[in-house]
């Protein structure tokens, strides 16, 4: 048996990934999206379950107002004194000097929950994890958020005692561990006690296309007491443009049973234009930042080293003693909305789906219109992830606006900077419903049809259809559900990737969504029905 990499397709990074007893875990970073924390459980590291999310409570999260890829940074899932650990960090600022982030601990018995409330740890810096030495002690270990223009804003990687009885940080313990590499950027840390040895991993070099996994160790954990793996990094793709994975790097490392190793991180799959040269412009990471897993061995000296190459490969041996399991390999979504819970493939922006969003249940949803696709505070918006490159999504909505203030259809998001949709909308010069597509590029809006929206025939419904292959992406319409109309405008796919995003704005984290939107910027709420939801991926 071998793993495919990726294990978790579209928007899975910053895995942190662990082992109790038979069963693997992976916990990876939401950003703004609710609910906030994914996590995955496996029996032999090569087919992943979704089992929940640690943060689905208002008690434990308030995003509202959080900027794009704010949020939900690098968690840190660990299991220790017989119940499950879990870090996290919420960013609310992304561009500037500064990050203004909070790191917070919960709780658990069961990894399925419930989780704890919050317990809030400090702001030094994000991508905080939480160390369980052996002698019973436990340590905070991040990176450390340096403001001052004048110095390099990563500075290093520190530990601070928690204080187990109190479950709060004694700051007087803090030290700097390591302070990285030339690479610099030096994030993601996850410490370990391997041989006597305490090995520290980290990410360098930025989340782009110079990504990588630094090791550093030391027997000890007095200040700058780590010293740099030989033949540094571990994993790499910055001198491999040619491979399949890149920008691996920022994870973490478990054992099997039967002892061997293997790191699981973060990794892209760009895509290029026929027209680009394939050295000159690494491509475009439309399913946003994805988890690989390699498999990992240990030279004469205990350093570890990727089997394979520092490159990685796509596929991987699976442990010798994993438990075969299964789990499915096209994520297609089919929803009539049936049930009167939103299912664990949807997603909301920063807060939880209820009734200022709607309703849904008994064979439909309804959304109420509310803020723009642009709107970080009020947004009636329901997503799922792109998981694959080519793909058909399609609803069925029934609207009747009376301004072209009231909007609703079907989207493919970024960001609120980075969107399109086919909605459907009002016409006050023609006195008739009509569909529309537009693109906001970066704050740049773009309405494709204008005058020449389609007209929508009295008392008919709409279903909308958009059809994504690759590099391009398109939106049909149909008034009866079987004959489809195409309608004459071809997206450039790139405006929905990690990469154009980077080259415009600083957080660019996520990776692109397909989803049900009801906006009505005059106030009034006007509502949307949808009949159902249908995502199919294509071979």
């Amino acid at each position: 048996m071998t793993i495919a990499n990726p294990v978790l397709p579209g928007f899975h990074p910053d895995p942190s990934m662990i082992r109790v007893g038979d069963t693997y875990y992976i916990a990876s970073s939401t950003f703004e999206w609710w609910p906030g924390v994914r996590i995955h459980e496996s029996k032999d590291l090569a087919h992943w379950n979704y089992v929940g999310s640690a943060l689905d409570r208002v008690s434990q999260l308030d995003m509202r107002g959080n900027p794009s890829s704010g949020g939900i940074w690098a968690p840190d899932l660990s299991y220790a004194d017989g119940r499950f650990w879990l870090i996290f960090t919420d960013v609310k600022t992304v561009n500037g000097a500064f990050k203004d982030c909070a790191n917070y601990l919960i709780t658990a018995d069961d990894i399925r929950g419930p989780w704890s409330d919050p317990i809030r740890l400090n702001g030094v810096g994000f991508d905080a994890s939480l160390f369980h030495d052996d002698d019973g002690r436990k340590y905070l270990v991040q990176q450390t958020w340096d403001h001052r223009e004048y110095h390099h804003a990563f500075n290093g990687i520190t530990i601070t005692e928690l204080d187990v009885d109190t479950m709060r940080l004694m700051p007087e313990t803090t030290r700097t561990l390591w302070e990285g590499t030339d690479v610099k950027v030096t994030e993601g840390p996850h410490l370990y006690k391997i041989n006597g040895w305490y090995y520290l991993f980290a990410a360098e070099g930025g989340t782009q296309y110079e990504h990588q996994e630094s090791v550093a160790r030391s027997r000890t954990l007095d200040t700058l007491s780590f010293e740099v793996m030989p033949n540094n990094p571990l994993i790499g793709n910055y001198d491999a443009p040619d491979g399949y994975l890149q920008k691996q790097g920022h994870g973490a490392l478990v054992d099997t049973p039967a002892g061997e190793w293997y790191y699981a991180s973060l990794c892209g799959r760009p895509w290029r234009h026929e027209t680009e040269p394939s050295h000159g412009v690494r491509g475009w990471c439309t399913l946003g930042r994805e988890t690989s897993i390699q498999k990992i061995e240990w030279d004469a000296d205990g350093w570890p080293y990727v089997v394979g190459g520092r490159a990685g490969t796509r596929y991987v041996p699976a442990p010798k003693d994993a438990i075969l399991t299964e789990a499915p390999e096209d994520h297609s979504q089919h929803d009539e909305f049936d049930a009167d819970v939103l299912g664990p493939d949807w997603n909301t922006l920063r807060v939880p789906f209820d009734e200022h969003m709607g309703r849904v249940g008994g064979g439909s949803l309804t959304l109420r219109g509310q803020g723009s696709l642009c709107n970080l505070f009020a947004l009636s918006l329901i997503a799922r992830r792109w998981q694959a490159f080519d793909f058909d999504a399609e609803t069925k909505v029934s609207f009747d606006p009376k301004t072209y203030m009231a909007m609703a259809g079907l989207t493919n998001y970024y960001s609120d900077l980075f969107w399109s949709w086919a909605f459907v909308t009002y016409d006050e010069r023609r006195r008739t419903r009509v569909i529309e597509v537009a693109q906001n590029d970066n704050g740049d809006y773009t309405s494709f049809l204008k005058d020449d929206a389609i007209a929508v025939p009295d008392g008919a419904d709409v279903w909308l259809r958009t059809c994504v292959r690759t590099s391009t992406y398109t939106y049909e319409y149909s008034f009866d559900g079987d004959t489809w109309h195409e309608i004459p405008v071809k997206l450039d796919a790139k405006v929905l990737s990690d990469d154009y995003v980077a080259q415009r704005y600083g957080g660019f984290f996520t990776g692109g969504f397909v989803g049900l939107a009801a906006v009505d910027v005059s106030g009034y709420g006007e509502e949307a029905v949808f009949d159902h939801f249908d995502y199919r991926e294509l071979a």
